[in-house]
């Protein structure tokens, strides 16, 4: 039932979202976003909490206006994603203006696979068809599954509009990864999140945090690039995307030692992305959670190849 009652709901909101012109779906999220922020409890003790230790040099007025804006972005993400299913080509085209894509297109010129990086920064899920439709490359997206089957049904479809492909996390996910990579292939990830307590530890606003190792290990084994991507939004709600090359050029092979240090980069970067940009960086999530574990005599160091998306 409960299951039941969370699919009617998102299917309401998916098919309001239809409704709406792009900007007014945009201006419609935030509001949304808004409402949770001013009206529930939701997640506000684990994002004020994140601001103080990121940022404890702004008041609390500042950070303040930082979780409003954050709520803000993280309201536009969803119904913009929503927002996305079976819209027309020349709609997803306009959502999105590719900055300096000559970096890409170094990328994709070459033929080699490589991997397309981010976090849950902006509206993370535009990506994909902005490189599919503006560059005619499909994207096959390392995802996590919904527990709502309904739902990621839903989602999965959206993800996987104009010829991309989804790969679940899982026992298989690295072996379908290192597939679409060795054939030419994008890998788009996610690997912001929390990696469980016993993974490898990089330092990102000042504290070590738990990092998922399989980004650095896919490109590494394979010597497909790190590209990663920003998606910063403009006064008229659509995103100017930013790529950035990871250099890894003096990192000789696959090893544990270049693994860390691969990570370390791209976590550095996502770091300076979200410094300029912070109300467009998800502060809800418990990133820091094993920090205090990390710091602990007891810690060690390993962790299995994965990836959240």
């Amino acid at each position: 039932m409960k299951d039941w009652i969370e699919y009617s709901a998102f299917m309401l909101a998916a098919r309001l979202a239809g409704l709406f012109r792009f900007p007014a779906i945009a201006r419609f999220g935030a509001f949304a976003g808004s409402l949770v922020f001013l009206l529930t409890p939701v997640r506000k003790r684990v994002v004020s909490d994140n601001l103080a230790h990121a940022f404890p040099e702004k008041s609390q007025m500042e950070r303040r206006r930082i979780a409003h804006g954050a709520y803000r972005n993280y309201g536009t993400s969803v119904f913009t994603m929503l927002w996305c299913r079976n819209r027309s080509e020349p709609e997803l085209k306009g959502t999105v203006r590719l900055m300096n894509r000559e970096v890409l297109d170094r990328y994709l010129q070459d033929r080699r696979g490589f991997i397309l990086l981010s976090g849950h920064f902006g509206c993370w899920e535009l990506i994909i068809h902005a490189v599919r439709l503006h560059l005619g490359r499909p994207v096959a997206t390392i995802v996590q599954t919904q527990r709502n089957r309904r739902i990621d049904a839903v989602v999965d479809s959206i993800r996987t509009q104009w010829g991309n492909e989804t790969i679940p996390m899982g026992p298989s996910s690295a072996r379908e990864s290192l597939r679409v990579l060795r054939e030419g292939g994008v890998i788009a990830a996610l690997a912001d999140q929390s990696a469980a307590r016993e993974s490898i530890f990089v330092p990102f606003f000042g504290r070590p945090v738990a990092a998922h190792r399989g980004v650095a290990a896919l490109s590494l084994r394979t010597g497909a690039p790190i590209l990663m991507h920003f998606l910063i939004r403009r006064p008229d709600h659509a995103y100017d995307v930013v790529f950035e090359e990871i250099p890894a050029a003096d990192l000789d092979g696959y090893n544990e030692t270049n693994i860390l240090e691969l990570t370390r980069r791209h976590t550095a970067m996502l770091e300076r992305y979200v410094r300029l940009y912070p109300d467009h960086w998800l502060w809800m999530h418990k990133r820091w959670k094993h920090t205090a574990y990390h710091e602990g005599p007891e810690n060690t160091a390993g962790a299995a190849d994965g990836v959240e998306a």
